[in-house]
């Protein structure tokens, strides 16, 4: 069964600028998920999806394959990820002859996933049949919602001891995996009969803003990766 990994990197970024090949203990940030995907086992290609040359070099240094440079069209500020992934999958197709049964999508931000979440989240769609499998974490907060007079309790609607209440699972954007279908015939990412894979909070850890690059590090020392 082919399964490729697809990391998008675009060089935009405009709150860390340079964010995905910026230093994190001695490595560009990509350089932590590229070498995650490469020690799984299911996954047989490692892609990098860029516009940016700077980052398809750096990629390629650390293994990763970048077959194409993405489209400008592409690697806009509000450009989704879903036709950065279908370009990706079309082009390794059409270039290559290589047609994946299954999609591992990984941010470079998401320094913190190990290869075993990721191998699991695979076996989900293998052996469990699922279309879609996203990473969350559970969350057992109590939250409200603002409405035109006030605000209201949204969840949970009534207040239990915390080990009573049931969790809401929150994504943590750090691995999508879905069918090769799925993404290409109906245009989703998740979608279809679904699966969730819990992680723990440290490991979802998501590089957005400059302080997230000093809890990464403090978490990586602690975790000796």
């Amino acid at each position: 069964m082919n399964v490729v990994a697809i990391i998008p990197a675009r060089g935009g970024s405009k709150t860390i600028p340079k964010k995905n090949i910026r230093n994190l203990c001695g490595k560009p940030l990509i350089a932590y998920v590229i070498e995650t995907a490469q020690k799984v086992r299911e996954i047989d290609k490692v892609i990098v999806s860029t516009e940016d040359q700077e980052i398809a070099e750096i990629a390629k240094k650390y293994g990763a394959e970048v077959p194409f440079i993405r489209p400008k069209e592409l690697a806009k500020d509000k450009t989704p990820t879903l036709p950065v992934l279908q370009h990706a999958v079309r082009w390794l197709e059409e270039k290559e002859r290589y047609r994946p049964e299954i999609v591992v999508l990984l941010y470079a931000t998401s320094p913190l996933l190990t290869e075993k979440k990721v191998s699991e989240a695979i076996r989900m769609i293998i052996e469990e049949d699922f279309d879609s499998v996203l990473s969350v974490v559970e969350d057992r907060g109590h939250y409200w919602i603002e409405k035109k007079d006030g605000h209201e309790r949204l969840y949970p609607k009534i207040i239990r001891n915390r080990q009573l209440v049931k969790p809401l699972l929150r994504e943590n954007g750090a691995v999508y995996v879905c069918k090769t279908h799925l993404l290409m015939k109906q245009n989703e990412i998740v979608g279809g009969k679904i699966g969730f894979l819990v992680m723990k909070k440290w490991e979802s850890i998501d590089i957005d803003e400059p302080k997230d690059f000093e809890f990464a590090e403090f978490l990586l020392v602690k975790t000796r990766r």
